[in-house]
């Protein structure tokens, strides 16, 4: 039976880990020339058939701006937009620490106290159910234009995802290993540091990335919906006046930042947790 248990158990840990937020992680990457040259062709191949065929058809700037304008337009309002880069990063530190901190303390909570999370269940789930958005005109209300509102709709956005993700980690768990750790005296919370913590950790980082991009989400449409600063503003604005190149520019910021939020994660799972494999 214990066996049986055993295999049960390390099937489940198997099946956790940042390699299982999405399919872009469950490969090696590219290692040879030959991969880096498909990869480098391809990107020509799309990004360049894109600028011939808006050419071709001679579709409108304002409708849809070639590869080549949307470059133009981020190197040269670049200086204007990076102020308002440097305000949205604010609201997601910010935001996303709050949130992280407390889905990480409730996830703990929950998983040691099951009688906290009939409690607090409900909650989370208005949360995770409840678009942030809706919220950030009663908190412009409540705390006027600057950082505050902003960041609490971060803090809201990410919270939930990282308690989530944290909480399913901290219960699959190994109860060979808890049950052997129990017969030689271990207390509950050395079982929750020494065992469940460190097994946890691929999920925490999932957790953690999904929260982020959640809050980088939420914090752009907060901008969007209210206040003079940041890259919401920004597109915003751009497409108030049928700037689309400009536009197109914050979108592939955007993008950037969302992808550099993966890769930090990936990375710090591969350094911290590689030992799932």
């Amino acid at each position: 039976m214990s066996n049986g248990t055993s295999k049960t158990g390390q099937t489940g840990l198997n099946q956790v880990g940042l390699s299982n937020a999405s399919a872009f992680a469950s490969g090696t990457g590219a290692r040879t020339s030959a991969e880096i040259t498909a990869i480098i062709l391809t990107a020509v191949l799309v990004i360049g058939g894109l600028e011939v065929s808006l050419r071709w058809f001679e579709v409108p700037q304002y409708v849809l701006p070639t590869p080549s304008a949307v470059w133009t337009a981020l190197i040269k309002e670049f200086p204007l937009i990076a102020p308002h880069l440097g305000y949205t990063l604010i609201e997601l530190s910010c935001g996303f620490a709050i949130g992280g901190s407390i889905g990480l303390i409730l996830a703990a909570v929950i998983t040691q106290f099951p009688f906290a999370e009939k409690i607090i269940a409900p909650y989370i789930l208005i949360l995770v159910t409840t678009p942030m958005l809706a919220l950030v005109p009663l908190l412009i209300l409540r705390f006027g234009f600057g950082f505050e509102p902003r960041i609490i709709a971060v803090a809201l956005a990410s919270g939930p995802m990282v308690m989530i993700n944290a909480a399913t980690g901290f219960r699959r768990v190994d109860n060979d290993k808890i049950a052997l750790a129990r017969s030689y005296g271990a207390t509950t919370l050395q079982i929750f540091w020494k065992i469940r913590a460190p097994m946890a950790l691929p999920m925490i980082l999932v957790g953690l990335m999904i929260g982020a991009i959640f809050g980088l989400l939420t914090a752009v449409g907060a901008e969007m919906v209210g206040g003079g600063f940041g890259l919401g503003n920004r597109l915003t604005t751009y497409s108030s006046m049928i700037n689309m190149p400009e536009f197109f520019a914050v979108i592939v910021i955007l993008s950037m930042l969302g992808i550099l939020i993966y890769v930090f994660f990936f990375l710090v799972g591969k350094k911290w947790a590689s030992w799932e494999a």
